[in-house]
Order: C-alpha cells, then structure tokens, then sequence
C-alpha cells in the first residue's frame, strides 16, 4: 500500500483529546449494536454508516477550524477508494452466485445429497468438505449459507444434527476462505494491498485443512448414527447453469490476470467478467422464445416443460439480490477505522502490538480478536497501520483473522448469517460449548504454519 498524501506533518494527534475519546465511544457504541444484531432485529449495516458520518463530521469540523479541511478530504476520498474497489468487487461475486442460485445450481446439489441417502455422518463430513472447498471460490458467506440450506433439508427438524453441522460448515468455511483471496473480505483485501500474491496464498492450504480437521475429527463422533427422513425432489439445473459456472472460472483467471500480469486493480477483471455475464444473459433471453418454438415443433414435451419454466434472465435482478446489508457495513467498518486511524488510534495500537510484542504473539493475539469483533475490521487496522514484518507474518494474520473468527458464531459473516437462517436451531451457546475444539484447530493451524513455512519467517 502506498502512504497517503495526508500522512503528513499537517495531520494532528488526537489520540489524548476529549474529541478522539468520542469518536472511539460512537464505535463501540455501534459495534455493540452489530453484535446484538439478532436480538434487535437490526440491520447491521445501520450503525455503523451513522457512527462513519458522526466521526468524519467530528474530524472535518475540527480541522476546519484549524483552517486545514483539505487533509480531511484526501484522507476521506483515501478510504474511499479502497472501499469501493472491493464492493465492486464483491458485488460481481455476489452477482454470480445469485445467478447461480437462480438456475438452480445448488438445488441440483442438494437432491443429489438427498438421492444418494447419505447418513448423517456423511451428510457431516461431505457438508464440511464442500464448505472448504467452496468457499475458496464463492466466499465463506455465500457458501455457508447455501450449504446451511442443504442440511436443514436433508435433516429438517433435527435441531441436534443442524446446530452441530451448522458449527462445521461454518469452521469449514472460514478455513476454505483463508487460502484464497475469493474466500474471504479479508483475503482479498490482503491481496488487493499487495501484501500477499495470488499463488502465494495456497501456502495456507494445509493450515487451513488442519484447522478444520481438528474440531470436525471430534464432533464427528457426536454426530448420530441416524438417516435423515427428507424426501428426494427430483431437480433439474435451468438452461444456461453450466455454462455460467465456466463464466464465472473465466471471471476470475481475468481478475488474477489483471492483477499478476498488468498490475492492475483485480476488480477491472471482475467488472470485465461481469459484461460476460450480461452479454450472457442478452443471448439467453432473445433465444429463449426461438428454443421454445423448436421444442414445440419437435413434439418434445419434456424440453417444452423445461423451457416454460424458466423466465428470461436478467442480470440486474441478480445484481439487486446482493447482499447490500454486508456492504454497507463493509463500508461502515472501513470508515469507521480508517476515521480511527486518521486520529491516531492506529499507529498507537501498532507501537503497542507490533513495537512490544513479536509479530507471532500480536497476529496470534489479533485472530483471537477477530472472534468477538468482526475480522473485517481487524484486517483493514492492520493493513492501516502496515506493521514492518515478515512475509511469513503477513501470511500468518491472513490466516488468523481468517479462521480467528470461526471461536465464536458472531465472530464472522458465515456465523452471524447463519443464526438468522438457522433461527431456533444454530445459536450463540450452541456454537459456543463447541469453541474448546475449534481453538484446539486455531492453534495447531498457527503451529503447522510456523513449521511448515518456517523459510518466510
């Protein structure tokens, strides 16, 4: 990351003011709010987009009075910036994963998992697995929420079963997640400041693996030796499923393309890979009555049946089913921190960690953190402050703020996600009497790390 024009002289501390003390109060008066998130039925997104105002308004008024208001704007538009590179990043993810959805993909794997009448410890293990692997590709949010629906069909009413494999898929996710710059907000943030390249990040793999082998290795032997009693729907992907897939694969080689070969922001390749998808989509709705037709002269009733059902594509009804709430808190959160950082809170924090601490004992520490407040900010304070160490300790708070989260349920998206779909069934405590196991993971994946990579260090 390159130092902004506002880091300068002319900046002022006020770390030791009654203004910086405020600004510090509102954060974690709105953070507070998102942690309770489930209780109050409250948007996420809303208290921290009015915490980010409040603080930049407190900021810019008094550095307006100190005749000094254009170090305010730049350090303002600084993180703006960075924000908007990675929601116009996430939305093209989003955006694909929807359509996805919309032609049944994943409805075609659910009745595949339905059909081959698995047990629940199969249904446990194979969940996990696809969990892990997923998320690399589809973001720990997205994959955890699609998989939660996979098992609450196939073991409906068992709130035993789905609390329990509600725990793995979202371990699995966040480990998935944190040996791709696709899995999670913080990897790709990570990889869009230039900290860690795009290959470099499958170095994590088997911290990863580890770290979500350990707790499934023992609440495996939890699970019951039971089959679920769901009745196999016979689904059918919708026209154009597979060849979106390959849209999307292509979407992402342009992304690392631009970004490895170019030097190019990575969201050029993901805003390019979304006119693929609307030019896509453009062919298969001006097709769609063509097909119809010669269904109809064939005679051929079950192509008729298929094609009746599928409405014609629209790539902007995709783009409007995003997850608009996790972005505007993403903003918020980046605001919010980088307004922080601004006074001087950050620096103090890395003279605190990084200057008196090693740099393993303060990105062990930060993980930890990251299960109670969110990783996204953590990561984003990191990045802020930029730390002077290793290229192993880069790659090492990648992994714990990525996994970190996985202790608590409210300490990532995929946790705090899944308590509103799995209302009733997945729960704070029920996720919390399993945290020994989980941070018996979290630490043997830090110590695979420092052993296995020990030549980064």
């Amino acid at each position: 990351m390159v130092s902004p024009a506002w880091a300068s002289a002319e900046r002022l501390d006020l770390t030791s003011s009654f203004l910086g003390a405020l600004c510090i109060m509102i954060f974690v008066v709105a953070y507070a709010l998102v942690m309770v998130e489930e209780k109050l039925h409250l948007r996420k997104s809303k208290p921290v987009l009015v915490a980010a105002g409040v603080i930049w308004i407190i900021i810019s008024a008094y550095y307006v009075t100190h005749d000094i208001p254009y170090v305010t704007e730049e350090a303002f538009r600084h993180n703006l910036l960075e924000f908007a590179e990675l929601m116009l990043f996430l939305l093209v993810a989003m955006t694909y994963i929807n359509a996805m959805e919309e032609r049944k993909v994943f409805d075609a794997l659910r009745a595949w998992m339905i059909q081959r009448g698995f047990s629940y410890n199969s249904l446990f293990w194979i969940s996990g697995f696809l969990a892990f692997f997923i998320s690399p590709v589809a973001d720990n949010l997205t994959t955890a929420l699609l998989m939660c629906a996979v098992v609450m069909k196939v073991a409906e009413g068992d709130k035993r079963f789905i609390n329990l494999s509600c725990v793995n898929i979202v371990v699995a996710a966040n480990a998935g997640g944190a040996f791709s710059p696709f899995g999670d907000i913080t990897t790709l943030m990570v990889w869009q400041a230039g900290m860690v390249q795009f290959n470099e990040f499958l170095v994590l793999f088997v911290p990863s693996l580890v770290n979500y082998l350990v707790p499934a290795f023992v609440m495996s032997f939890f699970v019951e030796k039971k089959m679920p009693s769901a009745v196999y729907e016979p689904t059918k992907m919708c026209r154009g499923a597979r060849r979106i897939l390959v849209l999307f694969l292509l979407t992402v080689l342009t992304a690392v393309l631009c970004h490895s070969l170019l030097h190019m922001p990575p969201v050029l390749g993901m805003m390019m890979g979304l006119g693929y998808l609307q030019l896509f989509g453009y062919y298969l709705r001006i097709t769609l009555e063509k097909r119809r037709s010669k269904a109809l002269q064939a005679g051929d009733q079950r192509r008729i049946d298929l094609l009746g059902s599928v409405m014609p594509f629209d790539v902007f009804n995709k783009v409007a089913r995003a997850e608009w709430d996790t972005l505007l808190f993403f903003y918020g959160i980046v605001m919010c921190v980088g307004g922080l950082g601004f006074l001087g809170y950050l620096g103090l924090l890395s003279q605190m960690l990084y200057g008196q601490w090693s740099a393993t004992a303060a990105n062990v520490f930060l993980g930890v953190v990251s299960s109670v407040i969110d990783n996204i900010p953590v990561m984003f304070a990191v990045l802020s402050m930029q730390p002077e160490m290793s290229h192993g300790q880069w790659l090492l708070i990648t992994l714990t703020a990525g996994v970190g989260g996985s202790l608590l349920s409210i300490g990532s998206a995929a946790g705090v996600a899944l308590m509103g779909q799995a209302r009733g069934y997945y729960t704070f405590l029920g996720h919390l009497k399993w945290a020994p196991v989980i941070a018996l993971g979290y630490i043997a994946s830090v110590l695979i790390h420092l052993w296995l990579n020990a030549e980064l260090f």
